[in-house]
């Protein structure tokens, strides 16, 4: 199964929670949906939505409950992308303005913070407690991520084991959250929970691996924001954490230097030293491991379309160019 099999396969069920997600962004208050709109309709692929469905699937639960839910998983990362973008000043997002550049700072924070409240709205009306802990655990988890990012931010000595433990917090966890809901909906056995929880969490994680992967590798066209953008807003990733580990002292220095400056003159200078120390590669592998990691937990399922299509997706992450 191909990742088009895949959309192919849960497209009326993502129908179903397009329409919903529409209908929770109606308010009196125009920026809300208009800048919901915005980003909601920007050109992700509902990963996280996508993946709750399959998960319920795989478990045997496909009643309509995993509707709201799967919407709550894209108010959840669109409210995380919109405080990105202001905390990163960014003005790009997925190939277009950012919120935070058209209508402001406040307006984007607020607009986010709408779309959290949101989101727990319908948890309550779901009336779940063990779903309702694990968004509440999720969500503090993504705020402590982006705070330990911001601590860090151009710090070149940020070791391997900081930058994984920033992504699984950031991106990683609610993609396992993902995951776990839609075995929790099934009533599904505990180990089997577990199983799609670190599913969920190997795959987050080679997901923004790659992600910061591709930063320095895609084309700026497909990728939708300026190449080496990391670099120049002082994100240390894992491609220049691994060239600033086998470099020299004057590549060190030259580093440093650029990351203290974040001028574009420098980037392509600091991405030739991670081409030539094999930052790129490196990181992919790490990605590899991590879904053949995660592959690993899906044995436990029988033979499935449902888990035809975690697989998938698996493999879709770690291949994307975009």
């Amino acid at each position: 199964m191909e990742i088009q099999d895949v959309f192919q396969q849960y497209m009326d069920e993502m129908k179903e929670i397009e329409t919903l997600i529409e209908s929770r962004m109606r308010s009196y208050v125009q920026l809300i949906p208009e800048i919901s709109d915005h980003i909601i309709k920007g050109g992700g692929k509902r990963l996280r939505p996508l993946l709750l469905i399959i998960s319920s699937d795989l478990c045997g639960y496909r009643g309509d409950r995993r509707f709201p839910l799967a919407s709550v998983m894209e108010f959840i990362h669109t409210a995380s992308l919109l405080h990105d973008d202001v905390i990163d000043h960014a003005v790009i997002r997925r190939g277009r303005p950012s919120a935070n550049s058209i209508w402001g700072n406040s307006a984007s924070v607020l607009v986010g913070d709408y779309l959290y409240a949101s989101s727990f709205n319908v948890l309550a009306e779901d009336g779940d407690q063990s779903i309702q802990k694990l968004l509440s655990i999720t969500t503090s988890a993504m705020a402590e991520g982006e705070l330990i990012q911001l601590a860090r931010c151009g710090d070149v000595n940020t070791s391997e084991r900081e930058y994984f433990s920033v992504i699984e917090k950031k991106t990683a966890i609610l993609i396992s959250a993902a995951c776990a809901i839609g075995a929790i909906l099934a009533q599904a056995p505990e180990e089997e929970v577990e199983a799609l929880t670190k599913f969920g969490m190997r795959l987050g994680t080679a997901f923004q691996l790659t992600d910061d992967t591709l930063d320095y590798v895609a084309r700026e066209d497909d990728f939708g924001k300026t190449i080496g953008m990391d670099l120049k807003e002082g994100k240390i990733t894992l491609p220049l954490i691994r060239t600033f580990k086998k470099c020299t002292p004057e590549e060190k220095a030259r580093i440093e230097k650029v990351v203290q400056d974040r001028g574009d003159t420098s980037v392509q200078e600091v991405v030739s030293l991670i081409d030539a120390y094999g930052g790129i590669d490196y990181s992919l592998e790490r990605g590899g491991r991590l879904i053949e990691e995660g592959k690993s937990f899906l044995e436990i399922f029988e033979d499935s379309t449902a888990k035809k299509a975690l697989l998938a997706i698996a493999d879709y992450v770690i291949q994307r160019k975009v």
